[in-house]
This record gives structure tokens, sequence and C-alpha cells, in this order.
């Protein structure tokens, strides 16, 4: 290493108990968040492709009535 002696062995160091709480905090808000968004992604509406011809052709528009002007009056 760099020559300065350690107070403790580097076989004798862990992450103790801290390192478990924060992995296990960890895990513990990854399986929230995909709960979450399991429970967002439920409430898409998927279309299944099968009426896409349908739906890639332009709907006819209405066409304007067309307004007279009585100016005989």
């Amino acid at each position: 290493m760099n020559g300065i002696p350690l107070a403790v062995s580097e076989q004798q160091v862990s992450p103790g108990v801290l390192g478990f709480v924060v992995v296990a905090l960890l895990g513990l808000a990854l399986f929230l968040l995909i709960r979450s968004m399991n429970k967002q992604m439920r409430k898409i509406d998927f279309d299944d492709g099968s009426d896409s011809a349908a739906r890639t052709e332009p709907e006819p528009e209405a066409k304007p009535e067309a307004k007279t002007t009585n100016s005989e009056n």
C-alpha cells in the first residue's frame, strides 16, 4: 500500500451493520418502485394492433355547411 501502518488488518474490515442496512433499504426502495410501475402500467390501454389498418386511414372531415346570404331583400 502506501507505507502507513493500519490499526486493523485488511482481513478484519467488513461493511458491517450499516452496509447491510443501506443495501436492505435500496432493495426495499427498488421493490416499491417496481410495484408502483406495474400499477401504472396496468392503467395504460395498449392496442394489440388488430385494428391498426383502420386507425391509419384518416377520418373524412365533415364539410362545413354553405352559408347563403339573401341579398334580394
